[in-house]
């Protein structure tokens, strides 16, 4: 019987360190109502799905709509994002869903709002685990 490891650069260090990763930058660029450093966290190419239903391509245009919403409906909001599964799909592609908890103090958005998460995590080929896709689902009640 023949086994046939991968390279070490190949290997995933642990997808719930990559997933959660993520999800550390995104929450305190969120926390911080930093929209640059939210897109930072993307691929240039990336896209990303609100919890509306709109759909965003690249990263810098993922961080000026979160730049437009840290200084009007969502401006100082807190958001709590737990990572519920992380999972090596491919090599150098990771699967993070997460459950996020929003608190808005002001606005027309003011309260406590619970969408899932579920993001495709890529190793870029400097190294870098940046999100290729984020696609949010705002939860009922």
């Amino acid at each position: 019987m023949t086994t046939t490891a991968r390279a070490d650069t190949d290997l995933v260090p642990d997808a719930s360190a990559v997933a959660s990763d993520l999800l550390t930058r995104l929450e305190t660029a969120w926390n911080d109502a930093d929209g640059p450093a939210f897109g930072r966290a993307y691929a240039p190419d990336a896209s990303f799905v609100t919890v509306r239903g709109e759909h965003l391509v690249g990263s810098g245009a993922i961080g000026a709509g979160h730049a437009g919403i840290f200084s009007t409906i969502y401006a100082g909001s807190v958001n709590r994002m737990v990572l519920v599964r992380a999972e090596e799909i491919a090599v150098g592609v990771v699967l993070a869903v997460s459950l996020n908890t929003l608190d808005c103090p002001t606005g027309p958005l003011a309260g406590r709002h619970r969408a899932m998460s579920t993001s495709v995590v890529v190793r870029q080929t400097d190294g870098a685990w940046l999100a290729a896709s984020t696609h949010n689902t705002l939860l009922a009640g």
